[in-house]
Parts: structure tokens; sequence; C-alpha cells
């Protein structure tokens, strides 16, 4: 059922392919290496972190919830670090489905930002001041798990499951 109705959004979600991967967004891997157990493994690690990732963020947006309804100033760069995480998390999503179909696009961006993410926030997160400790916490937390992903991404096996398609 769940298949069938992401079937009927074939058509937007190839635009929002064509967006973010451009002109090679239809490039996708050997099936052969898209059903290989070691490609299913690392997908089905890399969906639980970014749940695990998800869940933080939601829970980030919980603490500054409560926070603030008990009084706490929760400052504006906390509302939006919490609101950018959870887009961020949903863009991650966004390009790991789309890999684990087996679209290079996806992975490439998938493995692209699991390694960019995690310096912008350790960057941000060694400012003094710009957020509470209890949300450094949380950025140094979401940069491991991010660092995990693109652990997986980068393993002999996912190089070589998604080559770098030929120039044409």
């Amino acid at each position: 059922m769940f298949r069938g109705m992401l079937a009927r959004f074939e058509p937007l979600f190839r635009r929002v392919d064509r967006l973010a991967g451009g002109r090679r967004s239809d490039v996708r891997i050997d099936e052969a290496m898209l059903t290989h157990p070691r490609t299913k493994r690392a997908f089905t690690a890399i969906t639980w972190l970014l749940v695990v990732e998800f869940a933080i963020g939601i829970a980030a947006v919980v603490v500054a919830l409560v926070l603030a309804t008990d009084g706490v100033p929760v400052e504006w760069s906390v509302w939006m670090r919490t609101v950018v995480v959870l887009g961020m998390t949903a863009t991650l999503f966004y390009f790991a489905w789309r890999a684990s179909l087996g679209y290079y696009w996806g992975y490439s961006r998938l493995r692209l930002f699991s390694k960019i993410f995690p310096v912008i926030t350790l960057v941000l997160a060694a400012i003094p001041g710009l957020y509470p400790l209890w949300m450094v916490t949380e950025q140094i937390v979401f940069s491991l798990i991010l660092i995990g992903v693109a652990d997986y991404l980068d393993s002999d096996h996912m190089r070589a499951a998604f080559p770098k398609p030929q120039q044409g």
C-alpha cells in the first residue's frame, strides 16, 4: 500500500531529483550491487542513524519549548538551529531514500553532506556563548552520528556499488 502511494508521487519525486541531482539525476547503479546484502545492510544502518538524528532534533525542539514555557529565555540562534537540524535531516532522509533506490546522485549528495554538516556543526558548537551547553552537546552528538553515516558511505563496498558515472 505504502509503495503504491509513493509510486503515485514518483513524477514529483523525479522533478525533485532533477533539481537536486542535475542532468544525470536518472543515473542508477547496477541492480546486482543495489540488491547486494552489504548494500542493503549499509542502507539499513544509515536509515537508523538518520532516525536517531531526527529524534535528537525533535528532542532539541522539546527541550527549547519546555525551557521557554518555564520562563527561561531561549535565544533566537537555538530556535534557528532546531529548525535547521530538522530540515537537514529531512533532506538527508530524501537523499538516503533515493540512493537506496540506486540513484547515484542521492548517494553522492548524502556522502557529501554527511561530511560537510559535521564540520559546520562542530565549528558552530565551538563559538563561545552562541549556544547553551545542552545544545552544544546535541551538536556534538549530531556530528558524531553523521560521521557514522559518512563512514558507511565511504566503505570500499559502497564506493564500488556507486561508481562515479562517466562524463558525457
